[in-house]
């Protein structure tokens, strides 16, 4: 089951194969990287198994900032963000929380169709070039 507002998209790749090309994806597009998180490895630190778990926070100021000054409370969900995981079938995926749901979700949608737009181009783009 795929939750409510979340894009997925199988990848070809081993799963840090898959962080790495989106990493490049995100940074040739000119979005900055902010954080690379490894949920398997803080998993490992506490004697914890998990699967390949990785997120990477990225963004861009000027095409998030309008959303935030029409809603601050989206800066719970900005800089945007993608996990890339195993699953238990062993498949690996990349997955992105779809801008419009976003929006939706803190009543900033009016108004901003074309940055919409745009960050859904762009995360799909990426999601593509990491997993093909």
């Amino acid at each position: 089951m795929t939750p409510e507002g979340l894009i997925v998209r199988a990848s070809r790749h081993e799963p840090k194969e898959t962080m790495d090309r989106l990493a490049a994806a995100v940074t040739k597009r000119g979005a900055a990287v902010v954080a690379r998180v490894d949920h398997a490895a803080a998993a490992g630190t506490v004697g914890l198994a998990l699967a390949p778990t990785e997120v990477l926070i990225f963004g861009n100021p000027r095409a998030g900032m309008p959303l935030m000054q029409a809603a601050q409370t989206i800066g719970i969900d900005l800089p945007l963000r993608a996990l890339v995981w195993r699953d238990a079938a062993g498949a690996v995926h990349v997955g992105y929380n779809d801008p419009d749901w976003l929006a939706r979700r803190h009543g900033a949608v009016a108004g901003h169709e074309a940055v919409l737009k745009a960050m859904a181009d762009f995360l799909a783009a990426v999601a593509e070039e990491a997993a093909r």
